[in-house]
């Protein structure tokens, strides 16, 4: 009870902390229009690119490799990603909303906070191997974001216009957050056949690093918090609160069940891939708005419904996690 108070106390802290500084400058500050993205875009920087990739490296490094059923991990992670990208848009359908709106939903359906919210519940919940594998679980999911939701979102914004997937593909292998997510995957798992074992001071170093980067990423999101909107979008917010809480942890579930993920590790592998199954709409569903001139009010309010309802979901996942 004490590690889903904690997580849950981090998660509330970090988002209010930003929210509150948001007003704070905004009183005050005359250019604060300028001066807040330019903060975001600092924390966001120190959190991804500085601390995170620390604690993947240590985490890969002696992430237990010798069953192979957990080498499907990120298979399941881009699955349950671009499942949930067609039951965004398939809500769009069915909704009769605009192109980019359609574009809105799609991004919501497929991009979840897994990296902050999943990275934290992972480690709290269960320690450094856990951590470990829901890094792996999400290794595609830049590739999942930039390669293929973002061209999809530009697509629906004017239907017909052109993907130019291939530009977008290349250009990922030139973008930090990519290059800084492979490059630790790799480092750690070459540590990790390489025998060498890891200094005894690393498993304090990210028991450090992962809250801190985790409550800096969530004060940069509080940044940018809006709460105007939400009561015009409340249709909108609970279907991709289904997709996210309900139909998408039965299909990770159901997969993960049949490939025998369950057997292994007391269930560990099987627990995490719920996890990442079971995050909010991610900030990057935002960022994917306000490039493409989207409706931002509709992925703000998805975003704020969903990473709201985690009040819920991470008790729910305690419990769950408790019968077995």
């Amino acid at each position: 009870m004490q590690k889903l108070i904690f997580t849950l106390g981090l998660i509330l802290s970090g988002l209010f902390s930003g929210y509150i500084l948001q007003r704070i400058i905004r009183n005050n500050v005359t250019e604060h229009d300028l001066l807040l993205p330019r903060l975001r875009k600092f924390l966001q920087r120190l959190s991804i690119l500085g601390l995170m990739p620390v604690s993947f490296v240590g985490a890969f490094w002696v992430v237990p490799l010798g069953d192979m059923r957990i080498s499907l991990l990120p298979f399941i992670g881009a699955g349950i990603m671009l499942s949930g990208g067609v039951l965004g848009l398939g809500t769009a359908f069915l909704l009769k909303k605009s192109g980019p709106q359609k574009s809105v939903l799609y991004c919501c359906g497929s991009f979840s906070n897994i990296g902050s919210f999943g990275g934290l519940t992972s480690l709290i919940f269960f320690g450094e191997t856990g951590f470990a594998l829901l890094a792996l679980y999400k290794i595609f999911e830049e590739l999942v974001y930039y390669g293929i939701g973002f061209p999809v979102a530009r697509y629906f914004r004017v239907e017909g216009e052109h993907l130019e997937i291939r530009s977008r593909v290349l250009g990922l292998f030139s973008d930090p957050f990519f290059l800084v997510a492979s490059s630790s995957f790799l480092i750690g798992i070459c540590l990790n056949l390489s025998g060498l074992p890891r200094p005894g001071a690393y498993e304090t170093l990210i028991s450090i690093f992962v809250p801190v980067g985790v409550f800096l990423l969530l004060g940069s999101i509080g940044l940018g918090m809006h709460f105007s909107s939400v009561r015009n979008y409340l249709v909108e917010g609970t279907a991709i609160s289904v997709i996210k809480f309900i139909i998408l942890p039965l299909i990770a579930g159901g997969i993960s069940w049949v490939l025998g993920l369950h057997e292994i590790q007391n269930g560990l592998p099987m627990k995490i891939v719920l996890i990442g199954a079971s995050m909010p709409v991610a900030f990057n569903a935002l960022v994917a708005a306000s490039i493409y001139d989207l409706d931002l009010e509709l992925a703000n309010s998805c975003w704020l419904i969903t990473t709201c309802s985690m009040f819920l979901v991470l008790p729910w996942l305690y419990f769950l996690f408790s019968l077995f």
